[in-house]
């Protein structure tokens, strides 16, 4: 399918990592430009190096308000055809061993930033009557991960944020979506692995097969398999798609309405 993003210019924050990564990858790949970011400017550069005429690089913790007006200078009056919002999410705690400070910071991580990054997008995609906004979350908004308490309960803030948005915004041409990744091999899982390994006293091979157990279809989700879905999500062809939470989890959630 030709998804006609070629030349097309997007955001992709989180970009040197994991389902980022892939999404950014996937758009190149369509001929479309981008402007990537993440923290490490190294990474950044190392990935701009394979597709210096495609790429655009911006250092910078993307939850600040300082890499956030940079990112906003650097669109200025670009025509921007789309955006994927993505971020490492909070430490996996259970609410027990949460303190206020904790919760905090798991609001500016995750649910702060995209609203001032939306903030400022919304009108730029107004003037032109055509935007696409997708949000990398997780499938726990749906599905409840154990001890992923901070993440599970500000992503789902996510969620009716970007649902009542997405019907302010329809009728202009933007479409706000949300992709809900399950169990997907990054280098984020590996510290989940990590960390129910600790908390069972098991291996973290072991945890790594509770894990896949877990998945219908037997094994860790590809990223790349998600990052297809995000540039249809991303393009044209996706115009009548708006204010869904797209689950991508190998069958993993039980719920009939998925």
């Amino acid at each position: 399918m030709n998804l006609a993003i070629k030349d097309r210019l997007f955001v992709v924050t989180g970009a040197t990592s994991g389902i980022g990564n892939s999404i950014a990858k996937a758009l190149l790949e369509e001929g479309s430009r981008l402007i990537i970011n993440a923290r490490n400017k190294h990474s950044l550069m190392d990935f701009q190096s394979s597709w210096p005429d495609q790429i655009q690089i911006l250092p910078g913790d993307i939850t600040t308000d300082t890499t956030i007006s940079k990112l906003t200078r650097m669109i200025s009056d670009k025509k921007l055809d789309g955006i994927v919002l993505n971020a490492a999410g909070p430490p996996a705690k259970a609410f027990s061993k949460t303190s206020i400070t904790d919760w905090d910071d798991a609001y500016a991580s995750l649910l702060r930033w995209k609203v001032k990054l939306t903030q400022y997008m919304i009108p730029v995609f107004e003037k032109q009557n055509y935007g696409r906004m997708v949000f990398i979350e997780s499938s726990s908004v749906k599905q409840p991960i154990d001890r992923l308490m901070l993440s599970t309960s500000l992503r789902l803030a996510v969620v009716g944020f970007v649902k009542s948005l997405s019907r302010e915004v329809a009728d202009k041409g933007i479409t706000m979506n949300i992709l809900a990744p399950g169990y997907h091999a990054t280098p984020r899982l590996e510290e989940l692995f990590e960390s129910k390994a600790l908390l069972l006293g098991i291996s973290p091979e072991d945890a790594r097969k509770e894990f896949i157990n877990e998945t219908l279809v037997g094994k860790l989700g590809d990223p790349e398999d998600l990052a297809s879905l995000a540039a249809w999500l991303l393009s044209p062809k996706s115009r009548f798609i708006t204010g869904q939470t797209i689950s991508v989890d190998g069958g993993m959630i039980r719920s009939t309405f998925s």
